[in-house]
């Protein structure tokens, strides 16, 4: 059964439609949930499918889309742009990460099920229905309501040199000021591990956070991916867009969360960007009913690059404070390839 209504893939000019979730509860019965879905299509060539909201506390990639989607006239394109801004539509509606009609984090929740619960549908429809018309694959993420990150495309390593190269490719025309490389297959249920499967060049974005819009990290990501989708032959070169600055590549650590040790007030000394020392003291933590107990200092376990910080700073034992990465010697190669 198809979930994509309104739209004709193969019809030109601009189509806005919906992917239809089925879901019975106290609200929803024999209704749908409408994911919005806009389809730009010129002259034949290549296909972006380009999404945001997997999370719904993540803001700047969704104006970014929307941006997008405004200021793109069909006619300049010689191919097509396959938009969805409110991927995880219940999520953004409620301000939240994960769905409140089931519970489910999409972006762990690839390939899906046709007949499961609504983020089940939704995983499903985009593997089965969009992805296999994309030649290239943008979700753009940020720190959402409980962190802030580098902004940095967000890149999972191999899964061998061709594809590592293609991914290279969309990074460097991205041109944001950092490269987060994490492991291949790096989460099973991901979008990104789905586009590998599918052998369809894949980049993600984390473009700030702490469930904010920041004007500097959606100027460059709008210029990004301009360039991105100019390299692949879809938009025309715009003279206004600026060429890419280098990016700084590193590798999101396995080890590299730096957790609390107590429960309190989460005093951030270190930095985004940060370089940092074995040893170094980058936090405190306030015992907050405890008015004579002395704060808890916090060290860095390991030398890094302060990849995430916290937000909120109320904190409780398995929170991370921090997550730490390290430079990239050489990203020609894919370290799993």
């Amino acid at each position: 059964m198809t979930r994509l209504h309104g739209i004709d893939l193969d019809a030109p000019g601009r189509q806005v439609g919906a992917l239809h979730l089925t879901h019975s509860d106290n609200r929803h019965d024999n209704g749908v949930v409408p994911v919005p879905v806009a389809v730009l299509s010129g002259a034949p060539g290549p296909t972006a499918l380009l999404v945001a909201g997997t999370h719904g506390d993540e803001y700047e990639g969704q104006v970014v889309l929307h941006r997008l989607l405004r200021e793109t006239d069909p006619g300049q394109l010689t191919g097509r742009l396959i938009v969805l801004p409110a991927l995880n539509l219940p999520a953004v509606r409620a301000a939240a990460r994960v769905s409140p009609l089931d519970g489910g984090n999409l972006n762990r929740s690839y390939p899906g099920n046709g007949t499961g619960g609504p983020t089940d549908q939704l995983a499903h429809a985009l593997v089965r229905e969009l992805l296999p018309h994309a030649d290239l694959v943008m979700d753009l993420h940020s720190g959402g309501s409980t962190g802030h990150y580098l902004p940095s495309v967000f890149v999972y390593d191999g899964p061998g040199p061709e594809a590592w190269q293609a991914k290279r490719r969309l990074t460097e025309s991205m041109g944001l000021p950092w490269t987060m490389v994490v492991p291949a297959r790096f989460e099973p249920g991901s979008f990104s591990t789905a586009a590998d499967d599918a052998g369809v060049a894949m980049i993600s974005t984390e473009l700030g956070g702490g469930g904010e819009v920041n004007p500097a990290f959606v100027s460059d990501a709008i210029h990004g991916l301009r360039r991105v989708l100019a390299g692949a032959g879809i938009l025309p070169a715009d003279p206004d867009t600026p060429p890419a600055p280098p990016t700084r590549w590193i590798d999101l650590l396995p080890d590299g969360a730096v957790y609390t040790p107590v429960r309190g007030l989460f005093e951030p000394i270190a930095r985004l960007g940060q370089e940092v020392e074995e040893g170094d003291l980058i936090a405190r933590i306030h015992p907050v009913e405890e008015l004579a107990r002395p704060s808890v200092p916090v060290l860095a376990h390991r030398t890094g690059v302060v990849a995430v910080v916290r937000r909120p700073p109320l904190v409780d034992l398995g929170d991370a404070l921090y997550r730490l990465a390290a430079h990239r010697p050489d990203a020609d190669t894919p370290s799993s390839g």
